[in-house]
């Protein structure tokens, strides 16, 4: 029974042919409308859909139109031995080839006049197709073509050779001279009544200035020199009249400092409201992460601390207010803390209390105490007026914010005091491992050479 069944499978699987003479009754049939054409196909044991393609071949074309066309792929094969014979050819003509470049080779890396002859005669001579003997020899079908051209129009094969100090266009010094000149220069100088520079106004304006270069090749040039398109954004600017007299004094502080002297970036954190905080997190698909608009605060925190550039070390404590008192109880913790090195230097910002006259008195005071019993010699280095930018230990703060601080919703204010306390210890023993100096962005390194050219691109791609 088994057997029957995979025979009838099997029997059903074979596709079947009718002759044009059954095809033909079939359509009669169906145009005599004894029965539905359904029914006729189930009788017949043919689909609806050959039944509709019969009857339209029979309208066009009548019983021609129904014969089975069977169209048949002659392959002809090579005998073996005449395989053989073409693969020994096409080996002779590599072996001929490599030894005719090894005896002509002017240049490393293109084939010069006499070896594109040779590739020419090479191919006419081979019994074996273009194709195959090109294949064979590595050479280009559209390159062995255009030398045939070339050489049944000029007689000669000058013309596709490049001269031996050839280079290319986005790698040419002048090329990239003129395009930086232009690009540089706002397209009103040009005649575009335009802002930013297109694509076809820049190709235009090069070729004003006497370089035609393509569209590809200035795209190249731009690219490799490190420029993107960016949209402009506000930065923060300082006011104060002196400010690259301070910033040079720095750097120079920075560039000269000795292993037994320390500089300083000081500023205060706070005051902030202990309660829940916001910040981004992992939120699962239906949830929304919310905090209340208003809330009781359970206490704040005014934290004021010391980040040492060269050791990567913060020293820090909790103060009720921001005042000059608070500055001396910080230049004491630091003299008793790196009370092993000649001199420390101080920076922070133009606030009131960090220049005080009070301070001041109490700076000069101790450092004629400390020449007789011993210690650092504090001096300033203050930052320019509205330059928080620049002080280093705001991007300490703004990583202990985003680790400690942010999405917390600490008890009480100790348990945040024992958070912060625990990250700068962290941090503090991880840079003891690790050593590695704070802001490097400060410390004079520029990332090009300091010398003027409208050609020259000073931006530095990696940083915006």
């Amino acid at each position: 029974m088994e057997i029957e069944i995979v025979l009838e499978q099997r029997m059903a699987n074979i596709r079947r042919t009718h002759t044009a003479h059954f095809k033909a009754n079939v359509i009669l049939a169906g145009f005599a409308r004894a029965c539905s054409v359904a029914e006729l196909c189930r009788r017949k044991n043919i689909s609806e859909s050959s039944y509709y393609c019969w009857r339209k071949r029979f309208i066009l074309a009548g019983t021609s139109g129904l014969k089975r066309e069977v169209f048949r792929q002659r392959t002809t094969r090579k005998p073996q031995s005449a395989v053989q014979l073409q693969n020994a050819e096409l080996v002779d003509i590599e072996t001929l080839f490599a030894s005719t470049r090894k005896a002509l080779n002017v240049f490393p890396n293109r084939l010069s006049e006499k070896e594109k002859l040779s590739v020419i005669e090479l191919t006419r001579k081979s019994k074996a197709s273009v194709r195959a003997t090109l294949e064979r020899i590595g050479i280009p079908r559209s390159s062995y073509y255009r030398w045939v051209r070339q050489w049944s129009d000029a007689g000669t094969l000058q013309n596709c050779v490049r001269a031996p100090d050839y280079c290319c266009v986005a790698d040419r010094p002048d090329v990239k001279k003129v395009v930086f000149q232009v690009m540089h220069a706002p397209p009103s100088d040009f005649g575009f009544n335009r802002t930013t520079w297109k694509m076809d106004e820049l190709q235009e304006a090069i070729e004003k200035s006497g370089v035609r270069v393509g569209k590809h090749s200035i795209r190249r040039i731009v690219k490799d020199a490190g420029y993107r398109w960016l949209k402009a954004r506000k930065v923060l600017t300082s006011n104060d009249p002196e400010y690259r007299q301070k910033l040079s004094k720095i750097q120079k502080i920075l560039g000269a400092l000795k292993k037994d002297e320390g500089f300083f970036s000081i500023d205060e954190y706070g005051p902030f409201a202990v309660k829940q905080r916001q910040g981004k997190k992992l939120v699962p698909p239906g949830e929304q992460f919310t905090v209340p608009q208003f809330q009781k605060s359970k206490g704040a925190l005014i934290m004021t601390a010391a980040l040492e550039l060269s050791t990567n070390q913060v020293t820090h404590f909790y103060s009720k207010k921001k005042n000059t008192e608070e500055m001396i109880k910080l230049l004491d913790l630091l003299r008793v803390q790196y009370s092993h090195l000649d001199r420390i230097f101080l920076s922070w910002d133009a606030a009131s209390w960090h220049v005080s006259k009070k301070l001041i008195e109490n700076i000069e005071h101790e450092n004629t105490r400390r020449q007789n019993l011993g210690g650092p010699n504090v001096e300033l280095a203050p930052l320019p007026a509205g330059a928080q930018f620049l002080n280093v230990i705001e991007a300490v703060f703004s990583g202990m914010s985003r680790a400690v601080i942010h999405n917390s919703n600490y008890a009480t204010k100790d348990e945040a005091k024992t958070a912060i306390d625990r990250y700068f210890s962290e941090r503090n023993e991880y840079f003891q491992r690790f050593p590695k100096r704070a802001g490097n962005k400060i410390w004079g390194k520029e990332p090009s050479v300091s010398g003027f050219s409208d050609s020259n691109n000073c931006k530095d791609p990696r940083y915006r």
